[in-house]
């Protein structure tokens, strides 16, 4: 064996027997634990979220909603805008059928051929289609409105309000006068008003290319709307999270040795803010989603025949007396949805939030 260098600090154990070593406490254990454990910031936060069961459980009825929404539309043999027919003629005795429950023609035919036809899950509607697959499409519909306002809200604000925090001074006064413009507008009138006007402007243009046709000018205009209105809050969220963090040490030094400043904000200025960022889009999309539909409940908001959760909702008033289910399953769809967003927006506060960290 070696000799041991005489400047090493390592402890020659040779020299030492069991007897000589005594157990750890339990908190010296526990204290290891903790000057041993290195994690980062992103995985530290998802296992406190991993710990709130009410986001967990608000992301397991999220992802089962979305998987829903794209593989039963497989297997369900009906479209959300045909009309039931059977035998290749339309059934005019399958209107405002209850669930489970199938047309006397559907009876008929079932009982004459002996083929099992697929059963109506939520009924159908006054001018008999399937009402299952109308929900199953009208979700998708709202989803894609929430998530797709939420991008543009998130990259409109994100843009606006980094502009107008890093820059300060005049720049900033003259940004944020034009939030406060907007902020001090009716929402709900603004909304109205500007889904109408765009939506007769709009009209021209979108006729002539045929993707923009397949989803109609309502949702067009409704994705304007929360590009022109719903962007003031994240710019101003950023703004002031950028007004805070460029101040530290490690930003001026980062802009003393000349690094740009598109680098600065890319770098080390929008990463500190992610955690306010995740937070405020996640709430964004439940407002975007009960926006869409309370809009689409007034009759403005998308084309039909295409079903939104709102729609669907406005169609089922009418029979609300005859038929509250029509009305009842929708309306449910959207509590779910607004109220899983809601709890899992407070669970990534709750876990990503430095001020709330423990």
């Amino acid at each position: 064996m070696p000799e041991k260098n005489p400047l090493s600090v390592q402890i020659d154990l040779s020299k030492f027997s069991s007897a000589d070593f005594e157990p750890a406490t339990d908190e010296e254990k526990a204290q290891q634990e903790v000057m041993g454990e290195s994690v980062t910031f992103f995985k530290d936060g998802c296992r406190r979220l991993m710990k709130n069961k009410l986001a967990v459980g608000s992301i397991v009825v999220l992802v089962l909603l979305l998987l829903s929404i794209i593989i039963i539309p497989f297997f369900v043999p009906y479209s959300y805008e045909d009309i039931i027919t059977v035998d290749g003629r339309r059934d005019k005795t399958a209107t405002n059928l209850a669930p489970f429950e199938w047309s006397d023609r559907e009876l008929q035919y079932m009982e004459e051929t002996g083929e099992q036809l697929f059963p109506h899950v939520m009924g159908t509607d006054s001018l008999g289609r399937d009402y299952f697959i109308r929900v199953i499409y009208g979700t998708r519909v709202s989803l894609a409105v929430g998530l797709v306002a939420s991008i543009m809200v998130l990259i409109i604000g994100l843009i606006y309000g980094s502009i107008s925090g890093w820059c300060g001074g005049t720049v900033d006064i003259i940004m944020m006068r034009i939030v406060d413009i907007i902020y001090s507008l009716p929402d709900t009138l603004m909304i109205i008003l500007l889904s109408v006007v765009l939506n007769e402007t709009l009209k021209p243009v979108i006729e002539k290319v045929p993707m923009l046709q397949s989803l109609g000018t309502n949702m067009i205009a409704l994705f304007m709307v929360f590009g022109l209105l719903y962007w003031v809050g994240m710019a101003r969220l950023v703004r002031g999270q950028i007004l805070t963090i460029k101040q530290n040490e490690y930003v001026l030094a980062a802009r003393t040795i000349g690094t740009p400043s598109g680098r600065i904000l890319r770098k080390h200025i929008l990463p500190n803010c992610l955690s306010v960022i995740i937070i405020s889009v996640a709430l964004q999309i439940p407002s975007a989603i009960f926006t869409e539909s309370y809009l689409s409940f007034l009759g403005i908001g998308v084309k039909v025949p295409m079903p939104s959760l709102g729609s669907l909702a406005n169609e089922a008033r009418a029979g609300i007396n005859s038929y509250p289910m029509k009305l009842v399953f929708p309306s449910l769809i959207i509590c779910l949805i607004v109220l899983a967003f809601n709890l899992l927006g407070d669970g990534l506060r709750d876990a990503f939030d430095p001020k709330l960290k423990r």
